[in-house]
């Protein structure tokens, strides 16, 4: 298996990204360390060729960028999810949180069926491969305030800020 990868300029700041033939399956947190990147597909890929490509993450880079200047509220590009069926389960459930709207770690435990399982949600949510795309910026939790996220709560702030204003509510909110 072959991993393509780049250190790709985002809104946000540049940022390492991967993709397999089927899809993007990693976006590293802006100014994170190649290191960062290694480390994940060892752990969740294994032993595979990584080959530096940045022309191979150019449709991605455009969706991308799209998304962090408000043009765009849903991707259309192919991903490629590599995780504990646990992980990839949450994640899933994260891209059903609407654009513009955010969640509880505690609600997006029950809608899993998992509603004792609250802190397992939120390990599964901090450790999401594909920040943006999966949304998991949209959880928050239940009491109030941002949680964590990460890529900074600056980080996570914005994207919420973002969507907010696309969808005309200004500023973010706990729903």
């Amino acid at each position: 298996m072959k991993v393509f990868w780049a250190r790709i300029p985002l809104e946000v700041g540049e940022t390492y990204c991967a993709a397999t033939k089927k899809g993007l399956c990693f976006i590293g947190s802006p100014n994170e360390s190649f290191a960062q990147l290694e480390k994940w597909v060892n752990h969740r890929i294994g032993t595979v060729a990584l080959i530096h490509e940045k022309r191979y993450l150019q449709p991605y880079l455009v969706q991308l960028n799209a998304y962090l200047r408000g043009e765009i509220k849903a991707f259309t590009i192919p991903i490629d999810l590599h995780g504990t069926d646990f992980q990839r389960m949450i994640w899933e459930a994260l891209c059903q949180i609407p654009y513009g709207q955010t969640t509880s770690y505690r609600a997006l435990a029950q809608i899993v069926g998992r509603p004792k399982a609250v802190r397992a949600v939120g390990n599964a949510v901090g450790v999401n491969p594909l920040l943006y795309i999966v949304p998991c910026h949209r959880v928050v939790p239940t009491s109030g305030g941002l949680g964590g996220f990460r890529a900074g709560i600056a980080l996570k702030e914005h994207l919420l800020t973002i969507e907010q204003e696309s969808v005309g509510h200004g500023s973010w909110q706990n729903n």
